[in-house]
């Protein structure tokens, strides 16, 4: 057995009610309940929430506030599911002001107690990483493009910062690429290589990683370069690593590439885009995920609210557009699946909502189940206890 986890974030808007107690079998590790689930959901606002969850019918409880952090807009747990580590993404003038945050879990109730907190030594940290031994935390820094890199201790509190690689140059687009702009940080599976899409630069930088020391060094080759203009957002592999697929923010588009793993490099396979043919319009390519059978695809449109899903090719890694479907929601920021693969949940950070639906395990299609809870502006969720 092995423990899975998964991510969430936060805004202004307040849940209120007490925090419930959740059954001593959670903490216990050894065996998987269905209702007995916790999501933590960050958020812009001073405070990560939490929500039961129900597996049976997919159903979400509030359970309220459960730990203190300004602006915890992303979140991982640790395998052990003991610890939880959040961004806390402030920017403003002058020097960094970004930071991120170690919490130990309470099992009994779900509240989170704050271990130490470290400068992410850039501005707007927007995303986090563990190696695949946990023995080192990445932060991707949005605004001044910077990824910092922490040894994590056995106590699950983060060491002195370890390294802090940082690009360099600008995109074609003078409002949103004046600059670096890391988005987020992928491990590979074999736990070499760290790569990170910066959509300032239209790159996937590539970095070598050394969790004995939680340094980062760089790559040859450096970076995959993307067409330019596009705003590579966040990436995703296929389970057998023969393929990545990255979304890109400004393009509206996601990218197919073969991965080469002796070196990191990948190369160029389809581009397609998230959005109906005749759509105008604003619109950025949020999140991407990849269902557990390594079918289908997931992305989700700010702007066009939607979710794309397309099927995947496992032996050309090309994609084939199944559904758009608009949903209930302005700005899903964040999607998810439920444990069991059975659910896809949204968190849209504009109407401070989280949608839930069925997904259709032969099809790939998604449908609404009715589920839609107020949360504030949900824009990551970590599912706190599976086992599979």
């Amino acid at each position: 057995m092995r423990y899975i986890s998964r991510r969430s974030a936060c805004s202004s808007l307040l849940l209120a009610g007490p925090v419930l107690g959740f059954s001593r079998q959670l903490a216990a590790q050894t065996k998987h309940q269905k209702g007995n689930e916790l999501i933590y959901v960050g958020t812009y606002s001073k405070g990560i929430y939490g929500f039961r969850y129900d597996a049976s019918n997919a159903n979400l409880e509030s359970v309220g506030y459960l730990g203190e952090i300004e602006n915890p807009s992303f979140l991982i747990l640790h395998p052990n599911h003991q610890y939880l580590y959040s961004v806390s993404e402030l920017t403003g003038p002058g020097a960094p002001t970004g930071g991120v945050a170690a919490f130990s879990i309470n099992h009994e109730n779900g509240k989170l107690t704050m271990l130490n907190k470290r400068s992410s030594e850039g501005s707007a940290p927007c995303h986090l990483a563990l190696d695949k031994t946990s023995k080192m935390l990445m932060v991707a820094n949005y605004v001044t493009g910077t990824v910092s890199s922490y040894p994590v201790l056995e106590n699950g509190s983060l060491g002195e910062l370890a390294s802090l690689m940082k690009g360099s140059g600008h995109g074609p687009n003078k409002s949103r690429q004046e600059g670096p702009h890391a988005h987020e940080v992928v491990v590979s599976a074999d736990n070499r290589f760290a790569f990170v899409p910066d959509l300032g630069l239209d790159h996937i930088r590539i970095y070598k990683i050394d969790p004995a020391t939680a340094r980062m060094t760089p790559n040859d080759p450096a970076f995959v370069q993307m067409k330019p203009g596009s705003g590579p957002r966040h990436l995703v592999f296929s389970g057998n690593e023969k393929f990545a697929y990255v979304i890109s923010e400004l393009a509206s588009t996601i990218t197919a590439f073969a991965y080469h793993p002796q070196d990191g490099s990948m190369t160029e396979l389809q581009t397609v885009s998230t959005l109906p043919a005749d759509f105008k319009g604003e619109n950025g390519g949020a999140e991407i995920k990849m269902d557990y059978s390594g079918r289908f695809l997931y992305a989700s449109n700010r702007g066009y609210d939607s979710i794309a899903v397309f099927a995947i090719n496992k032996e050309s890694g090309n994609l084939s557009e199944v559904q758009i479907e608009k949903i209930d929601g302005k700005m899903p920021r964040y999607i998810t699946f439920d444990p069991e693969g059975n659910h896809l949940l949204a968190g849209n950070q504009k109407s401070d909502n989280i949608l839930v639906f069925n997904v259709d395990p032969t099809s790939g299609k998604i449908a609404p189940t009715g589920q839609n809870v107020p949360a504030p502006s949900p824009v990551c969720m970590a599912f706190l206890q599976h086992i599979r």
